[in-house]
């Protein structure tokens, strides 16, 4: 027959749990701590404005700085993709990005712009933006070729109207 655990072993052992399971919580909380392999530091949600425009027209898609640091680096750039409402892409560019993700990227609406929904896409340049591997959503140069997860592209609505 095996004896019980001595009362005073046990109130140690569920102290060391507490001490164990307050320092992960404290460290979770912390979130973007490189401390246990750096959670994903996914990009700011961006916007388009306006909602609506002419070929012609101007349009702004921007985004602020991520309130974790993601450390995109000095040269990072963000890729910028419009696709019309007939499924043609009629932009596909970078632009300049800070460190922390946060970008204002403003183009003239491509006149061959079919009217309808156009699809806006804008995710870091070089970048696993769909990490779900959750130790990192960053690539350094030189790495290998990375493949997309199965999960949605990031789209914002653009409608064009003549």
């Amino acid at each position: 027959m095996v004896e019980p655990a001595h009362p005073k072993r046990r109130r140690a052992a569920s102290w060391i749990l507490a001490v164990v399971l307050a320092v992960f919580v404290t460290m979770g909380a912390v979130g973007c701590s490189p401390s246990l392999g750096s959670p994903p530091c996914m990009p700011p949600e961006y916007r388009v404005n306006p909602s609506s425009a002419k070929p012609g027209e101007a349009v702004t898609v921007s985004a602020p700085d991520a309130t974790c640091n993601p450390r995109y680096g000095s040269n990072a750039q963000i890729r910028i993709v419009f696709t019309d409402a007939m499924g043609v892409e009629v932009l596909n560019t970078t632009a300049p990005m800070t460190d922390k993700g946060g970008f204002a990227f403003t183009t003239e609406v491509p006149t061959p712009t079919a009217v309808g929904e156009v699809a806006v896409y804008a995710a870091p340049e070089g970048v696993d933006w769909c990490d779900d591997t959750g130790t990192n959503n960053r690539a350094g140069s030189g790495e290998d070729e990375l493949e997309m997860a199965s999960c949605a592209k990031p789209m914002k609505p653009l409608t064009i109207t003549k």
